[in-house]
């Protein structure tokens, strides 16, 4: 599942981002939502997210 739609993803879900030193690579990151940063539903490159290591990066998977 991509991560466009916030309603795919809640504290506690296993995801992997990209963040924005990686943009240029597209260099994934896993990790476990903490907090959720983006206001809107949707988002066309992802939803903007904080893992509980502290990366913040926008959604491009999300692990089921």
């Amino acid at each position: 599942m991509d991560g466009k739609n916030k309603n795919s993803i809640k504290p506690g879900t296993e995801v992997a981002i990209v963040s924005k030193e990686d943009q240029r690579t597209g260099k994934l990151t896993e990790g476990i939502v903490q907090d959720i940063l983006t206001k809107s539903p949707f988002h066309p490159h992802g939803i903007k997210v904080r893992l509980i290591t502290g990366e913040i990066g926008r959604v491009r998977i999300v692990k089921e």
